[in-house]
């Protein structure tokens, strides 16, 4: 039996005369995290909002926790049922909610009674260290506790596949650095399974376990992610031997 948590077989989707997706086959291990790296516009996102069920397969299925919940032409789980935390590269927090007002949001969509609610919320905003921001608007935080807040919106529901788009891609470099490590010790406290998009090569180093790299739809390669840490040794090896 495969221990892929997320397996994708063959899937494409289409927009017009364009291929987005094209023929994608992939599997995520249980509680690891796969980078997908890649240019701006070679399918990245749109494979995610594949997973996700925000949008259709032309072809292919889609299966999550050994379930299939996508196949040709029709989504057979949907969004709020595949236990799926997007984080969205814009983070698309909404603006006339508190941060425990998008938390409490997701909770009483999936029905949770309101007791549940408070407790589920106040664990994992602390699990996010943005506790004392609870009452605050977006508009209100920085970017790092955007950031907090979004992931803390991702994983409220007890998500058990975490989609994250680009989450870090507008943060200076410390914060970025900080954030990626939080966000690599709570994925290894939660086990959850991880998509990562990103175009950074550093950061898919540092973050998953393997890499898939995409190009005009099509994943080309996965590899293991210290085949990018050997790259990043022969760059700095390269550079200390030109300056000496």
């Amino acid at each position: 039996m495969s221990s892929a948590f997320l397996k994708l077989i063959e899937v494409t989707k289409r927009f017009d005369e364009s291929t987005a997706v094209d023929c994608v086959s992939l599997e995520v291990p249980v509680a690891q995290v796969m980078g997908l790296l890649g240019a701006s516009g070679c399918g990245k996102t749109t494979l995610l909002r594949l997973v996700a069920g925000l949008e259709t397969p032309d072809e292919g299925e889609i299966w999550i926790g050994g379930q299939r919940v996508a196949m040709k032409g029709r989504n057979i789980v949907p969004p709020h049922a595949r236990k799926v935390g997007f984080v969205f590269q814009d983070l698309a927090l909404w603006p006339h909610l508190t941060v425990a007002g998008n938390l409490d949001f997701v909770l009483r969509s999936c029905g949770w009674e309101r007791q549940a609610r408070r407790e589920r919320i106040n664990e994992v905003l602390r699990l996010v260290h943005i506790a004392s921001h609870a009452h605050k608007y977006p508009n209100q935080l920085s970017g790092g506790e955007q950031q907090r807040a979004a992931i803390a919106r991702a994983l409220v529901a007890h998500s058990q596949l975490l989609l994250l788009d680009e989450p870090l891609s507008n943060l200076d470099a410390d914060l970025k650095a900080t954030l990626l490590y939080e966000l690599s010790a709570l994925q290894q406290e939660l086990n959850v399974t991880t998509l990562y998009v990103t175009h950074d090569r550093d950061e898919a180093a540092t973050f998953a376990h393997s890499v898939a790299l995409m190009n005009s739809g099509r994943i080309n390669e996965i590899f293991s992610t210290e085949v990018l840490r050997e790259q990043s040794r022969g760059k700095v090896n390269h550079l200390a031997e030109a300056i000496r």
